[in-house]
């Protein structure tokens, strides 16, 4: 008899991205139903019926941080949001629930603890959301990414990436680089500086890469500039430099293993996803923290630099000089061989194996 399981994450690729690779380890290892719960506010509307998932919407909002009208109306909407997942769950005959995080996972944690179902949670980033926090105490197992992730009952998984991102690990981006920069129209030699601020883009990033754009095609690096959807500039073209260099602009990469096998260096967000696909493919980084938040991101990627795998400019000292001589200086044939060996020392695939044994492992209803 098939297991039903319920996944529940949305909001950015950070938390879709874990779902989706531990649905299909699911689906390779077991015989499974598998229901996935969102918000028609985030990207899963797009990303999780795109892998061939099912998903179920509900309402769910942030939980406020501060006193104002929204957190006054945070208890109804909660019991709203409680109801709706409550249904979804009733109707998948759910088994157990997995949640990775965003506004959904909360209320379907709630859901599942007043059903008696086991909650399996993922927390991504090296400090934990409010929803794990709160529930991480009435999981029956808490998966973390990073080594010192402060939840109670964490177990260190890593994290899980799809099976396109695992497949480049060991010598697979070396491989896979030839077609990989044949697809997105750069030069088969010389250096690629992939630069992405993630899903939604960032904009310091973007300016300090346009202001030194012309130095590096002169430079002989080509640049395969990922904008976010929200931010590409109309008119964007492709720009020609020396040595067969090119500036390639796009707005959204649906294969970022494809852009990872295609780029020698990468400039980007120290999310958590970026991080650890970034370490268990062995490419080279050069990290710029978002700079509000908690500072999850900075202690995502400080195992990496402790390692010598990655370098972290803030964001505020991201100037066009330190970007330039940053990335001039890394992309090096030795530093950049000793960076990627120390990348995927610190993260290996099969997170997503592991995560999906221990949902098999819990208990069935009767």
């Amino acid at each position: 008899m098939s297991r039903s399981i319920v996944l529940a994450g949305g909001g950015t690729t950070g938390h879709l991205s874990p779902l989706v690779a531990t649905a299909q380890a699911l689906t390779s290892m077991g015989d499974v139903r598998l229901t996935c719960v969102g918000t028609a506010k985030g990207l899963e509307t797009s990303v999780i019926p795109a892998a061939g998932l099912e998903l179920k919407l509900i309402s769910a909002d942030p939980l406020p941080r501060r006193l104002t009208l929204d957190l006054v109306k945070l208890p109804f909407r909660m019991v709203s949001s409680m109801r709706q997942a409550g249904s979804v769950l009733d109707e998948a005959g759910a088994e157990v629930v997995v949640g990775f995080g965003g506004y959904v996972s909360l209320p379907v944690y709630l859901a599942a603890w007043r059903r008696h179902l086991p909650i399996v949670m993922h927390e991504q980033n090296a400090l934990p959301g409010l929803a794990n926090k709160v529930m991480a105490p009435r999981a029956a197992a808490v998966l973390v990414s990073f080594p010192g992730t402060p939840l109670p009952k964490a177990q260190c998984v890593g994290l899980p990436v799809r099976a396109g991102v695992a497949a480049l690990s060991g010598g697979g981006r070396a491989a896979a680089q030839p077609d990989a920069r044949a697809a997105f129209g750069l030069q088969p030699g010389g250096p690629v500086l992939l630069v992405s601020g993630g899903s939604q883009g960032a904009r310091s990033i973007n300016n300090a890469v346009v202001s030194v754009r012309d130095d590096l095609l002169a430079a002989g690096i080509s640049v395969l500039h990922v904008w976010g959807s929200a931010n590409f500039p109309a008119g964007s073209a492709v720009v020609e430099g020396s040595q067969g260099a090119r500036y390639v602009p796009l707005a959204y990469v649906d294969d970022m293993a494809q852009a990872y096998a295609a780029a020698d260096l990468m400039l980007a967000r120290a999310g958590a996803a970026t991080v650890a696909e970034t370490a268990i493919v062995g490419l080279p980084c050069i990290f710029v923290p978002f700079p509000h938040g908690n500072g999850e991101q900075v202690r995502n990627a400080e195992p990496l630099v402790r390692a010598g795998a990655a370098q972290v400019i803030m964001d505020a000292d991201l100037t066009p000089d330190a970007l330039l001589s940053a990335v001039t200086r890394l992309l090096d044939a030795d530093n950049l061989a000793r960076m990627s060996a120390a990348a995927q020392s610190v993260m290996q695939p099969g997170a997503a194996e592991a995560v999906a044994k221990i949902v098999l492992s819990l208990g069935q209803r009767p």
